[in-house]
């Protein structure tokens, strides 16, 4: 059997089992200092790069709503919220990342602890709050971003904002980000912000969508839009969801988000419910995001971005059996590490 890839190796051995002793939170911002700090060293720069190169080719090239990718895995939004990483991670290998969710004001989020492990599930619950430094620092970190990168902006409301208000909020960071992104997830499936599940209603929904398509389709370049979907829908919502993209001309749907069940879990059920309220992920919602994936797919015609629970080629792989178009990654990167992109990339081969 081969040997794992340096950047796998170190992460897991060294890397990860101190991380774990930390707080969740904290040792996310510090793994990705470390892993910029080391890109930084001469020496180890280029074998790290080389360690974690997914060897991708011309026939893992992926055209999809007008954007063509270099290979079919990206990092889903929430890792990155503020795009202060992009060059790490594009060295780490993955063909896009979606950076937010973004409100137009900067907000702190919900009160800490707000992330949480659990290991036995390989999952995580967050109920972070949409916690960012705001549109215009992001649009300027933006500015920098790293060429042959793809790069989306997933975009939300500030938790002050009355539902009622909402599409103000949405159409501001529409705008803003518009020159500096290559498409936009439209995030109305955070089970973290007050009220905002309640805008995936179909007349609302709708009305949202449309006021954005309006000012894309104003512009000299359109970007594709896609909807981020909660994977706690019901079949008579998804249904909808399948005419809105109709009547709407959206590019396509982000699925899934995170949910809000329990069920099925090996952690103790005095740990889970003394964590709380949150959005869990990772491979506890593997099979009802894949689920959602194939219901879609066999009822629209249109893109597909796959994500819940995939950490390897064999769940990358069942997302696109089941009709994703391209995959995103998030609570794998924390159980696997950055080798995750080629482990992706091979299964999907």
């Amino acid at each position: 059997m081969s040997q794992a890839p340096l950047g796998t190796r170190l992460y897991r051995s060294v890397i990860r089992p101190v991380a774990f002793g930390m707080d969740p939170e904290k040792a996310h911002y510090r793994t990705m200092g470390l892993f910029g700090f080391g890109l930084s060293l001469p020496g180890m720069a280029g074998a790290l790069k080389r360690s974690m190169d997914p060897g991708a080719t011309p026939g893992d090239v992926t055209e999809v709503a007008g954007l063509s990718f270099p290979h079919r895995v990206g990092l889903a939004a929430g890792f990155d919220k503020d795009g202060r990483w992009l060059h790490e991670l594009k060295a780490m290998g993955f063909a896009f990342v979606e950076v937010g969710t973004v409100t137009p004001k900067p907000q702190p989020g919900n009160p800490k602890p707000r992330l949480f492990r659990l290991k036995e599930d390989r999952g995580l619950i967050n109920r972070m709050g949409f916690n960012n430094g705001g549109l215009d620092a992001l649009i300027e970190r933006l500015k920098r971003r790293p060429e042959g990168l793809i790069v989306g902006g997933n975009i939300g409301r500030n938790k002050v904002t009355p539902n009622e208000r909402a599409a103000d909020d949405y159409h501001t960071c529409f705008v803003g980000l518009h020159p500096h992104v290559d498409y936009f997830a439209v995030n109305v499936s955070s089970p973290n912000t007050p009220g905002l599940r309640e805008l995936q209603d179909r007349a609302p929904l709708t009305a949202l969508l449309q006021r954005l398509q309006e000012h894309n389709r104003a512009q000299e370049v359109q970007r594709p839009v896609f909807l981020k979907i909660a994977p706690d829908l019901t079949d008579v919502q998804l249904d909808d969801i399948v005419a809105l993209v109709a009547d709407t001309g959206i590019d396509g749907v982000i699925a899934t988000n995170t949910t809000i069940s329990r069920d099925g879990l090996q952690a103790p059920k005095a740990e889970v419910d003394a964590i709380g309220a949150g959005g869990l992920s990772g491979a506890p919602v593997r099979a009802r995001s894949t689920e959602v994936v194939r219901y879609l797919r066999e009822r629209g015609d249109f893109a597909i971005i796959g994500v819940g629970g995939i950490e390897d080629g064999a769940s990358a792989r069942e997302k696109v059996e089941a009709g994703a178009d391209l995959v995103q990654v998030y609570s794998g990167m924390v159980y696997t590490g950055p080798g995750i992109v080629r482990d992706c990339l091979q299964g999907l081969r």
